[in-house]
């Protein structure tokens, strides 16, 4: 079910700070027209720890509106609280998600054993398949090969979402990790390697503003085609790399904008790109024709 390209959705918000919902359709449907294979709303891409319940399960509701059972939906449901993600995640359930992305836990740095007892009581308390997101830099704790194999022997957790950076340790995951237990790339412009290695895709940032292109080139790799896909790497690689000129989702969110996709509006602690920055992205968008490409939402 998630293989391929899928987009870890922005969530966007109107000037007085509240939920965008027409906005957040048209980006949804933007998505699915352009051939994304699964959505992935309310990751940390999505803001989700500035969004209300109410307004993750909204937001939720809506992308699964809009994908009408013909895309799946991948919704975030992570934190440091094992029992409140576990009721969390039961609520996505219940309004129609198609699995769970769950960033490890933050702050309070659990051991591996930890770990693998809060994604087994997370996985046992719901019946959809459950993907680990492991992003050390973020959370500051890492998800170790070995726990992972121990954890892909549990029916419903079904794949990771590799952010570590480190094509050591995912070499090493796939080393580990049944045949049939996924590894998706967390970053963008490692999908080519990752796919090389055996990996299944990649759940992607640049999609955002990219998402044809992206599925493209994952849909290339996967079928081994290889040079098709290093050229749209190759093409877009620029946009990869200033969407991180400052926290994600900052420069993607201020990229959007300024392609007429959405407000640029972040909710605090998160902010504007500075002055130099938004040069920066403004002028990558330019280089790719994308700089105003699509109408102004609303």
């Amino acid at each position: 079910m998630f293989t391929g390209c899928g987009t870890a959705l922005v969530t966007p918000f109107k000037k007085d700070q509240s939920l965008d919902e027409s906005t957040l359709r048209k980006l949804a449907r933007r998505q699915i027209d352009a051939g994304i294979d699964f959505l992935v709303p309310c990751g940390t891409t999505g803001e989700s720890p500035t969004l209300t319940r109410a307004e993750h399960l909204r937001v939720i509701e809506i992308v699964v509106d809009e994908a009408n059972g013909k895309t799946p939906v991948l919704g975030g449901a992570g934190g440091y609280n094992t029992q409140e993600v576990i009721a969390l995640a039961r609520e996505l359930e219940r309004v129609g998600a198609s699995g769970i992305l769950s960033v490890t836990p933050y702050y309070n740095r659990p051991t591996q054993e930890g770990l693998f007892q809060h994604y087994r009581a997370i996985a046992g308390s719901v019946h959809l398949p459950l993907v680990v997101y492991s992003v050390q830099s973020r959370t500051g704790v890492n998800v170790e090969p070995a726990t992972l194999a121990r954890l892909a022997e549990i029916e419903n957790i079904v794949a990771v979402k590799e952010a570590s950076g480190s094509i050591s340790q995912i070499v090493n995951v796939l080393h580990e990790v049944p045949p049939q237990f996924h590894v998706l790339s967390g970053d963008d412009a490692i999908t080519i390697p990752v796919i090389a290695l055996g990996g299944c895709g990649v759940i992607s940032t640049v999609a955002n503003q990219i998402p044809g292109p992206m599925a493209q080139l994952a849909h290339a790799a996967l079928s081994g085609d290889f040079p098709t896909a290093r050229q749209i790497h190759s093409r877009y690689l620029p946009l990869m790399n200033v969407n991180f000129v400052e926290a994600n989702p900052i420069p993607v969110k201020a990229a959007m904008a300024l392609m007429g996709l959405l407000e640029p509006v972040w909710r605090l602690p998160l902010c504007a790109p500075s002055a130099a920055n938004l040069a920066r992205i403004e002028s990558v968008l330019e280089s790719l024709g994308l700089l105003g490409s699509v109408p102004v939402a609303g």
